[in-house]
């Protein structure tokens, strides 16, 4: 197993469970477990993967109460994204896992109401369930990922999203904690902003949640890129083994590759000009 290889397995495994990607009885072959979905797939590394793309070769299960069509569904939609999204030389499992959850309906989705089994009990209304469900299904932010990033273990990745307003930041947040158990259960979600606002009002904030600094610090980064109007949240789960001062320099690689990909990095025309020979 290449050491790439190793790293996007180790963090598939960190962010959606331990058993989401293990190895077969063939060689070179791994069994995704789809999160939020029953069906698992086969997928097949080649020996210089990333240089080579991995490929889809079945599926391993469909899942017990998988509906006719539905794993081949699965499949088609997995091999046209990973067609879009792969470049040689980088991993890419994790965006076109996060991709194809996007695409695809959930399982509970899936299910008919009228077999989900849910009961109405007493002072409990159909339509308080309906807005249940409305909030539950609320539009996602448009969030762009970065690169994560597998260091003895500990698992980053970023995310960043366009905001406007200090609310419209914190309801991103809570949407992101609400609706990924993953990212709620991780070990920090280090988030930092800057808002231009009206009548050249700012706002500029930053939380630890207990990685102590390092919301300042990306905060800095921002500061430092100059950028307004967006937000980031840098997620660690945490891998057994002190990284020391370096999970900082982790922390704000994985929170500048979230900017770069996100088009909210403007490069400087003198500055390129002035690079020009």
């Amino acid at each position: 197993m290449s050491e790439d290889l190793q790293n996007e397995v180790e963090a598939i495994n960190s962010i959606y469970g331990d058993e989401s990607l293990l190895p077969s009885n063939e060689d070179d072959v791994y069994i995704l477990r789809l999160p939020q979905h029953a069906v698992s797939l086969r997928l097949r590394f080649p020996a210089d993967y990333p240089a080579a793309p991995p490929a889809v070769i079945g599926t391993q299960s469909s899942g017990e109460h998988g509906r006719k069509g539905e794993a081949a569904h699965i499949v088609g939609v997995f091999r046209d994204v990973l067609a879009t999204l792969y470049r040689p030389g980088e991993v890419c499992l994790f965006d076109v896992i996060e991709e194809v959850n996007g695409i695809l309906p959930t399982a509970e989705e899936n299910e008919p109401v009228e077999d989900s089994g849910i009961q109405i009990e007493d002072g409990v209304s159909e339509a308080t369930l309906q807005a249940d469900k409305e909030s539950n299904s609320a539009e996602a932010p448009p969030w762009t990922l970065s690169e994560v990033v597998v260091e003895m273990k500990s698992v980053f990745v970023a995310r960043c999203a366009p905001v406007s307003s200090p609310d419209q930041a914190n309801s991103y947040l809570q949407h992101l904690l609400d609706s990924d158990k993953k990212v709620r259960s991780a070990t920090h979600n280090i988030t930092a902003w800057r808002i231009r606002g009206e009548n050249g009002v700012t706002y500029q904030d930053c939380d630890d949640d207990g990685e102590t600094a390092a919301g300042g610090r990306v905060l800095h980064l921002m500061q430092l890129m100059d950028l307004w109007d967006v937000m980031v949240v840098v997620t660690r789960w945490y891998g057994g083994h002190q990284l020391g001062p370096k999970r900082f320099s982790i922390i704000n690689t994985v929170a500048r590759d979230a900017f770069v990909r996100g088009d909210f990095v403007k490069e400087d025309p003198a500055a390129k000009k002035k690079g020009k020979r």
